[in-house]
């Protein structure tokens, strides 16, 4: 699908100010409108330029567009690039100005648009504002017992000209409980202001875990890699093992080899059910490092029948 300048169909450079943009608008949807022009292909561009409008009228989406980047040249294909709209995804039911949608290439963009025009070409815009979304990073512990937390996320704004700025924002967001990597969290009201007298759009908050120096997260479970002496793994043993909440005695089989899991039921993130936890068995050898070491391994060398490659069959 073909790139299409916004700016270039509205005759304006891209630092023009948000009133630049509604004046050039209103100009040429006067100049194309369906109704009035006599041009062949007026219906045409006043679809174009309600296009370019929607887009370029609202700072989100404009923060969205401008990020296009290399992409900007006119003619070539565009290929979303990841994280392209910094954190922030757009959706809408889609709009025309004849009852079809608009083109390939602004759907790609933005789903299936914000807005809807009457055939008349006058503006019927939808009430309630946008819903935001974002991805914030917690901690393994927020999960466990549930937190209180303040997060910065970077917003497309205006400042005093009307040029388009990005302004932080700080919320105060209260983590559930038991929540997992991928859910949402909904902040009602959080989202894009709405046309009076509509309501603003929601916030959803997509958690992610941020990595913990003990534990892997699958969903509900986590996995710790539990050290075992050989010993310990060859004659069994009950050793303390770390989990959510305080170490908790972990009883070790003989004969345990490296890699094995040992469950510790409902002892993962809390839920209905609770995950578990999946003690991984490594095996650590201690270094060989005074005579007395040296000695042992020696021991064990010429009097074990111990061959580690003997499924190799070589």
């Amino acid at each position: 699908m073909d790139y299409q300048d916004y700016y270039q169909i509205l005759g304006l450079e891209r630092d023009a100010s948000q009133d630049d943009i509604k004046r050039a608008y209103r100009k040429l949807a006067r100049k194309y409108h369906p109704d009035v022009s006599k041009q062949a292909d007026a219906e045409e561009r006043f679809k174009e330029l309600g296009e370019a409008y929607e887009v370029l009228k609202d700072p989100e989406k404009r923060a969205a567009y401008d990020q296009l980047g290399a992409n900007w040249q006119a003619g070539q294909d565009f290929n979303v690039p990841p994280g392209w709209a910094a954190g922030f995804e757009f959706g809408g039911d889609g709009f025309s100005a004849d009852g079809s949608t608009y083109s390939d290439f602004f759907e790609s963009l933005f789903g299936h648009g914000f807005a809807r025009h009457d055939r008349a070409g006058h503006g019927r815009f939808r009430a309630r504002g946008e819903d935001h979304h974002a991805k914030i990073l917690i901690d393994l512990e927020d999960a466990w017992q549930g937190s209180v937390r303040t997060f910065t996320l970077r917003i497309p704004g205006l400042d005093a000209q009307g040029h388009l700025e990005l302004a932080e924002r700080h919320l105060k967001v209260r983590i559930p409980k038991g929540v997992t990597a991928g859910q949402h969290i909904r902040l009602a009201g959080q989202g894009a202001a709405g046309a009076a007298p509509g309501t603003a759009g929601d916030l959803y908050l997509e958690i992610a875990f941020r990595p913990h120096p003990l534990y892997r997260v699958d969903g509900r479970d986590l996995y710790l890699d539990l050290p075992v002496a050989p010993w310990e793994a060859a004659l069994g043993a009950s050793v303390k093992t770390p989990a959510p909440g305080g170490p908790v005695e972990l009883k070790i089989p003989p004969g345990s080899a490296a890699g094995r899991k040992l469950r510790l039921k409902g002892k993962g993130l809390p839920g209905k059910p609770n995950g578990d936890l999946y003690a991984v068995l490594q095996i650590a050898l201690p270094a060989a490092q005074s005579p007395e070491a040296k000695a042992l391994y020696e021991k064990m060398r010429k009097d074990l029948s111990f061959n580690p490659r003997a499924h190799f069959r070589l």
